[in-house]
């Protein structure tokens, strides 16, 4: 199967009765062939249904925006659909903003370089000038946009501009709080790993946090950015057992894997239109 090929359709609704028939015979009788369904439910009675599904387009007996228009109209409005295709030969276009630390950055750098990550990364933005090397050798331009203190309205507007185009923004250890107003240009399309698990440990210096608690585990979670700190959709998390012995910079070390892992699978996953966020909550279909 030729990934370029492939269609993904995501769709929420009031659940109700025949909504995989109505959605399954409309794609047949396009010339359609489904090769993945995964749905969900919150209640049967008077719940929400999500649903992800692939299907293969060489056969499609119209055009993509006769087949949006008429799935529009024949099954979407029959349901009270919010709903979207996307196509994998439509490849996101991605930008990813650091700070000092390299080990989120590389991660997905080098994951992108073995063509494990389905995407083109467009750049790289940092406040510091410290990785560029890094990032040039893997061939992807770099750009130093310093934050100076009260000129963060200056240094988030010559963002933007370099932005421009850009799917998805990845925070891969950017240590600067976006404003509301950077925010809001990328709903539910920039991407922060913040090194806990959430909702514990928000803000600064989690580990040092967590070490003073003295917790049993620690974690990485990976979630949407939104206007609150912290706050945003959770995409994925993942946690790694410590004890008494491990001071801070243990905890450190053992966290860098986890964030590493827990950023990637997350960005992966948004790539692969397996996300659908409703309220503060997620459905992913991994």
């Amino acid at each position: 199967m030729q990934s370029d090929t492939t269609a993904r359709l995501l769709i929420t609704c009031p659940d109700r009765p025949g909504i995989v028939a109505a959605v399954s015979n409309f794609l047949f009788n396009h010339g359609a062939n489904i090769t993945a369904l995964d749905q969900h439910s919150t209640d049967p009675e008077g719940g929400l249904f999500f649903m992800r599904l692939e299907f293969q387009t060489p056969h499609l007996d119209v055009s993509r925006e006769i087949l949006e228009k008429a799935f529009a109209e024949r099954v979407a409005a029959c349901f009270d659909m919010n709903w979207r295709i996307a196509y994998a030969a439509d490849l996101k276009k991605v930008a990813i903003l650091v700070s000092k630390y390299d080990h989120a950055l590389l991660e997905l750098l080098w994951r992108h370089s073995n063509r494990e990550l389905p995407c083109t990364i467009t750049q790289v933005i940092s406040n510091h000038p410290d990785l560029r090397p890094e990032v040039e050798r893997f061939g992807i331009p770099y750009h130093h946009v310093p934050v100076e203190k009260d000129r963060k309205e200056e240094a988030e507007a010559r963002m933007l501009e370099l932005l421009a185009g850009t799917d998805l923004v990845v925070l891969a250890r950017y240590m600067q709080i976006l404003t509301p107003q950077f925010v809001a240009h990328y709903p539910h399309r920039i991407i922060n790993i913040h090194h806990s698990f959430l909702p514990a440990f928000v803000g600064a210096h989690p580990y040092k946090q967590a070490y003073m608690r003295g917790v049993k585990i620690i974690g990485a979670t990976a979630h949407y950015v939104t206007e609150e700190l912290d706050q945003g959709p959770i995409i994925e998390q993942d946690v790694a057992r410590v004890s008494h012995r491990h001071d801070v910079a243990d905890l450190v070390r053992l966290g860098r894997d986890l964030e590493r892992n827990v950023l990637a699978r997350a960005v992966q996953w948004h790539l692969e239109d397996r996300i659908i966020v409703y309220g503060n909550k997620t459905v992913v279909f991994s």
